[in-house]
């Protein structure tokens, strides 16, 4: 079928992203050992394993005869250009991630990349958060992305210091609790 009676772009992965992915221009992938382990996992699992069946599943449709209306052949052909997306941008990811090893972080008591962080907010209310990368943020499970207002007010601050934070419903004070880092691995 010619591509112009489809309803698909040739547009950059990045576009498709939600907001909370895109990368601020100019700056770098950092992206926790981790994490990277968890991405590269992912991409060899959709090349050898899911994209391979899948390219069997559609290749057994097609020898079905007419296609305009197989669904299996339809949805597989869906199914492919979806892992093959995710693929390209996970590549991307990857290409350009700069992993970085928080356990090996000398100032310990200061916040940055990879750092644990307990703080209280003006209301009391005590918080845990780790600064991780943006492909691996999960805010429900206290894992934020170093890009994001919490992080970055954090960055750089100390054990006993209250900072501000910035938000839509106003200012914030941030009193931090804790600093922490995981554990260097023995070898």
């Amino acid at each position: 079928m010619n591509k112009a009676f489809v309803k698909e772009s040739d547009r950059e992965d990045d576009e498709d992203l939600p907001e909370g992915l895109a990368l601020p221009a100019g700056t770098r992938n950092y992206i926790t050992p981790q994490g990277y382990e968890r991405l590269r996992s992912e991409l060899a699992h959709l090349m050898n394993e899911e994209r391979p069946n899948v390219v069997q599943i559609v290749s057994w449709a097609a020898s079905n005869g007419d296609r305009s209306e197989n669904g299996d052949y339809l949805y597989g052909k869906k199914r492919l250009r979806e892992i093959d997306r995710r693929m390209r941008f996970l590549t991307k990811r990857l290409d350009i991630a700069e992993v970085v090893d928080a356990s090996l972080q000398p100032n310990r008591d200061q916040v940055f990349f990879g750092a644990t962080v307990t703080y209280l907010d003006r209301a009391g209310q005590e918080h845990t958060v780790t600064i991780v990368g943006v492909d691996e943020a999960e805010p429900l499970a206290g894992k934020i992305s170093w890009i994001s207002p919490v992080a970055r007010a954090l960055i750089k601050a100390r054990e006993g210091d209250t900072v501000t934070l910035r938000t839509p419903a106003g200012i914030d004070e941030l009193e931090i609790v804790q600093v922490s880092y995981p554990e260097p691995a023995s070898g």
